[in-house]
């Protein structure tokens, strides 16, 4: 578990470790998210990132009729 400091600017800095685990680069975004008791820094990835993503998923399902 990494440990941070905010800044007196309210900054703070992400962990190489994190950064590289989540790959973020300098410049990306993220959205931070107040979670109850904690804060949640969350990637935004662009829509081309995402691509394949569900690739292989198993699409057969069982539907209703009148939803074929």
């Amino acid at each position: 578990m990494e440990t941070v400091t905010v800044s007196p600017k309210y900054q703070v800095v992400i962990p190489k470790s994190v950064r590289e685990k989540l790959k973020i680069v300098p410049g990306q975004r993220v959205q931070a998210i107040a979670y109850t008791d904690r804060i949640e820094l969350i990637p935004l990835r662009c829509a081309r990132d995402l691509r394949g993503f569900a690739k292989g998923i198993d699409t057969t399902v069982p539907r209703d009729g009148d939803r074929v």
